[in-house]
């Protein structure tokens, strides 16, 4: 089944304020504090963002570059990844709701995006 819409996991490293801030302009968004994953590996994270079917936020791009190579080369499902470039909250939350607005669920799907 298609999705239109993208949900969206923040990795440990993003502040948590952005999940409120998209909430705030209806999206479905989580962090690693709300569900009880921090401290959990970059690959814990990714496979969690994977069995939720959650796009997973990050401002990590080396590793998770490198993972989702990983999940590519082992032909392994993953709903998609965006790499953030650290700006204040505010504007990292509506550069995120522009590019979630713009890309269905199905286009992030095994894709890296840079926001």
């Amino acid at each position: 089944m298609s999705r239109l819409f993208a949900s969206v996991y923040l990795d440990e490293d993003v502040d948590v304020l952005i999940a409120t801030l998209l909430r705030s302009r209806g999206w479905t968004a989580t962090d690693t504090h709300a569900a009880g994953r921090s401290g959990s590996s970059d690959e814990q994270q990714l496979a969690y963002a994977a069995a939720q079917n959650l796009v997973l936020v990050t401002h990590n791009r080396n590793d998770f570059v490198e993972l989702a190579q990983r999940y590519l080369t082992d032909n392994t499902f993953h709903p998609g990844i965006i790499v953030a470039v650290r700006r204040p909250p505010y504007v990292l939350a509506t550069r995120l709701t522009l590019l979630l607005d713009r890309i269905t669920a199905d286009e992030f799907q095994n894709q890296v995006f840079y926001c």
